[in-house]
């Protein structure tokens, strides 16, 4: 192992990576210890707060586990991590993993479906001047209020007549390689890139390519609980909808159909809206069944550099093969800068790029040059990764505000979250008065009030499960990223005490 203090690469995470790297390669294997803090550190020459740190992050990730009486291990359950070679070889003549081929089907001109204005994980609410203060998917975003941002748009008004290619403006899609290099351990070439109008957008473009607005509808597997939107894009391209089940760790990748799914849209790094992460040995699995089966999986990424807890955590697309892997990641600005950017990326390996690039070279692209230009300066100038270590403070310090403001209330307890945008509230009891008394707190919350005219905004849990299920768990989904100081506490206390009418 080597560490180089003369790179811009913190040291943890440099150590981070090198020490993946040798448990992907077996140098490590499951179960087996790694060295004690103090004296790795003394053989790297750094400090024990750096080993420390690389562990907490390994350990968050899922190729750590720090068990009692024996210091820290490899994580016994995770599986070996097979080569891009062997994965390769699997593909037989398809090129893709078990040698399943993409489903391509020809379509005739129509409509693609829509594009994607916010990108924000509300229920429904647009007009920020009218967005209540605990309504989800309102993020914290005096990102454009600071002199970066508006350089960033004023040079590119000035070059507003350029004409971006359909793929994108290709100094924006380096910048973005690079960001889900520096922000989502993934490394990419810019080619891999393509710049999209955010997450619906991103979606429709894929299952066009697949084939789902006209002839045979694919099945598409959704998270239940999940995000209702990116449901519904696939419901109007004419997908049929499967639901899938998740724990407190994410999609149950145990209970995966065979023979059924063309496609599977995941959150792995932060579930929503319950919260868990992936764990490392799901995630190997899920792509080993994808690989398997021909299914391509949809990872995404709305909030998942929001990571109160440790650095964000790789993405899925990171453990897939660049060239015949089955994980197309779709991002969006609109948690890190504003929802009104309308502007995100798809990435996507090699394979599935081929049949992505000539439809959105037929269709175009719906990311005006201006805005494309504006985010190539300002991801150029490393204030969104500085912005991003500012929210995630501040989301922090409110996470803690909410568990405290609850604490103690009956039959309330504020969902345990490493991230995001937004907290859950469970409510206990039996499930039937429990679904009861969330159905009566977010009437009565949605109430006009002193201070807040349009209410509170807080969502129902249940309004994020595909099917209507008795014994789903009850409780409230409350926004993170509304207004600053008192304001927002204001709103909490007041959410509690209609918590306490009951």
């Amino acid at each position: 192992m080597h560490l180089d203090r003369a790179v811009g690469t913190p040291l943890p995470v440099q150590l981070a990576a090198a020490l993946r790297e040798v448990i992907d390669a077996a140098g490590l294997r499951p179960g087996e210890e790694v060295p004690a803090t103090r004296r790795l550190a003394s053989r790297l020459g750094v400090a024990r707060g750096v080993v420390v740190s690389a562990y907490e992050q390994l350990i968050a990730e899922g190729y750590l586990r720090a068990e009692r009486g024996r210091g820290t291990v490899v994580n016994p359950d995770l599986a070996p991590a097979a080569s891009a070679a062997s994965a390769a070889g699997r593909g037989g003549g398809s090129g893709r993993p078990g040698g399943a081929p993409v489903r391509s089907v020809p379509i005739p001109p129509g409509p693609t479906g829509g594009g994607d204005a916010t990108g924000s994980r509300g229920l429904g609410i647009e007009d920020p001047a009218a967005r209540p203060p605990l309504a989800p998917g309102a993020p914290l975003t005096d990102a454009t209020e600071r002199p970066a941002w508006r350089a960033a748009w004023r040079s590119a008004a000035a070059r507003a007549d350029r004409r971006p290619p359909a793929l994108g403006d290709p100094r924006l899609r380096a910048e973005l390689a690079e960001h889900l290099r520096l922000v989502r351990g993934t490394a990419r070439p810019a080619r891999d890139v393509l710049v999209t109008a955010g997450t619906r957008e991103g979606l429709g473009l894929l299952l066009t390519a697949l084939g789902t607005t006209r002839g045979n509808g694919l099945v598409v597997g959704v998270e239940d609980p999940g995000y209702p939107s990116l449901r519904g894009v696939a419901a109007r391209h004419g997908a049929r909808i499967v639901s899938l089940p998740v724990d407190a760790d994410g999609l149950r990748t145990d209970r995966l159909p065979v023979g059924m799914l063309d496609l599977v849209i995941v959150t792995p790094s932060h579930q929503y809206p319950v919260g868990g992460s992936l764990p490392l040995p799901r995630r190997r699995e899920l792509l080993d069944w994808a690989g398997r089966t021909g299914v391509v999986i949809v990872e995404d990424d709305y909030d998942s550099e929001l990571r109160h807890v440790g650095s964000p955590l790789p993405a899925l697309a990171a453990l897939d093969d660049p060239v015949s892997g089955s994980v197309v990641t779709l991002g969006t600005f609109s948690s890190t800068v504003t929802p009104a950017l309308a502007a995100g990326f798809l990435l996507a390996p090699e394979q599935l790029r081929s049949l992505l690039e000539p439809v959105r070279s037929d269709l175009g692209s719906p990311v005006s040059a201006v805005v494309q230009l504006a985010l190539a300066d300002y991801l150029a100038s490393g204030e969104l990764r500085r912005n991003i270590a500012r929210v995630r403070r501040r989301h922090a310090a409110r996470r803690d505000l909410i568990s405290e403001c609850f604490a103690g209330v009956a039959e309330v307890r504020v969902r345990p979250m490493s991230g995001g945008l937004h907290a859950v509230v469970e409510l206990g009891g039996p499930a039937a008065t429990a679904q009861e008394r969330e159905a009566q707190v977010v009437a009565r919350a949605a109430e006009p009030a002193p201070g807040f005219p349009h209410g509170l905004g807080v969502a129902a849990l249940g309004a994020y499960w595909q099917h209507h299920r008795s014994d789903r768990t009850a409780g409230l989904v409350l926004g993170m990223g509304g207004p600053d100081g008192a304001e927002f506490r204001a709103a909490i206390e007041r959410l509690r005490a209609i918590l306490g009418e009951g």
